[in-house]
């Protein structure tokens, strides 16, 4: 069973060989140890062991290539005949041959839909932004989901064209996602997360916020972005800070939120970083409880970390911030707020802030 889609690599065994134990596993009904007697009948020492893990990994594969062969009304045979001299006697025979062509990806059969698909993606779309999208909007007859966008990304005939550079990770392989640690620091107990209110948990009040600062290389000096992300609508604001002393920071945060009404800038959550001890100049400031998370517990607020992610495509670690102004920052913030988001119905942040500052007010 040959099909270059399937990886045989960091395998001892040849392809025939794991092809033909598995055939055997599933074909006829034989025990593990049954096909491990078999093989070693022809001389091919294997555990019964290894055998199962074949199973697991290659059976569903050659499965789905044996649906795939099941003859159906779209076939296309090709008929052809020759003559043959048997004993003096001419003998007609008829060869009929299938036509076995490789079907086409759907991005490559609906050409408007891949440029369409290439746009969105240089526009730093993600591929779950612009499946949601186009099934919101109802534009495109053709249904795509976020694995057919990224196979097309990757696939041999696409990848030259480099669209993985567009994506959040530029990856050039597709792996596993990483994690980052929180920093800790000296909370009072009526402060810690696990006494904020459930309406704050549940996303179901509008005006509560997560922030977080993003550090860049020392070398480049102590300038910092201060992150804010708005939990129910996902709206985003970015301060630029000339160094990480909490006052000045603090200072900041008060002089950007102090024209929202107060219904808009009713808590913030951090994590336990020293550049957040001065949170109760929120409280004297605007009128804003401040939460800090757990140590080591980033995903209490996860919407800040997302969100961190997503600036990091503009603004890797190496980015120079002395040659950054913050109305470059605020530039980056709308276009942020001006992409559709799944958990938002597709909407983006930008019309769900708007719409609540308009219910509320």
């Amino acid at each position: 069973m040959k099909n270059s889609s399937i990886s045989y690599k960091r395998h001892r065994f040849p392809q025939q060989i794991i092809a033909h134990a598995v055939w055997l596993y599933f074909r006829f009904p034989l025990s593990l140890r049954l096909v491990e007697e078999l093989l070693l009948e022809r001389g091919i020492i294997v555990s019964y062991e290894t055998i199962r893990r074949w199973g697991r990994k290659f059976g569903p594969a050659y499965a789905k290539q044996l649906r795939r062969r099941r003859p159906s009304r779209q076939d296309v045979w090709h008929l052809d005949e020759v003559v043959v001299s048997i004993a003096g006697r001419k003998h007609w025979l008829w060869r009929a041959v299938e036509e076995r062509r490789r079907r086409l990806r759907k991005l490559r059969r609906h050409p408007h839909l891949r440029d369409l698909v290439i746009d969105r993606l240089k526009a730093h779309w993600s591929p779950e932004q612009i499946a949601g999208r186009l099934l919101a909007d109802g534009v495109s007859p053709v249904r795509i989901c976020p694995e057919t966008i990224y196979r097309f990304i990757y696939c041999k005939e696409d990848y030259p064209l480099g669209l993985y550079q567009h994506l959040p990770e530029r990856r050039r392989r597709r792996r596993r996602r990483g994690a980052r640690k929180s920093r800790d620091g000296l909370i009072p107990l009526d402060c810690r997360i696990s006494q904020r209110p459930d309406f704050i948990d549940d996303r179901s009040q509008f005006g509560h916020w997560e922030g977080d600062l993003l550090i860049f290389r020392r070398e480049l000096g102590e300038t910092n972005v201060t992150s804010l992300v708005e939990r129910k609508s996902r709206y985003t604001v970015m301060i630029k800070n000339r160094s990480r002393h909490s006052r000045p920071i603090m200072d900041k945060i008060i002089h950007a939120f102090s024209p929202l009404p107060s219904f808009a800038r009713r808590s913030f959550t951090f994590d336990r970083g020293t550049e957040f001890s001065a949170f109760r100049a929120l409280e004297d400031g605007i009128g804003a409880r401040s939460w800090f998370c757990d140590p080591n517990s980033p995903w209490q607020k996860g919407a800040v970390e997302n969100t961190n992610k997503r600036i990091r495509r503009f603004m890797p670690g190496d980015t120079d911030l002395s040659n950054v102004a913050q109305q470059q920052l605020v530039d980056l913030a709308h276009h942020l707020n001006s992409l559709p988001r799944k958990c938002l119905g597709y909407k983006t942040p930008a019309e769900v802030f708007m719409a609540h500052l308009r219910e509320c007010g």
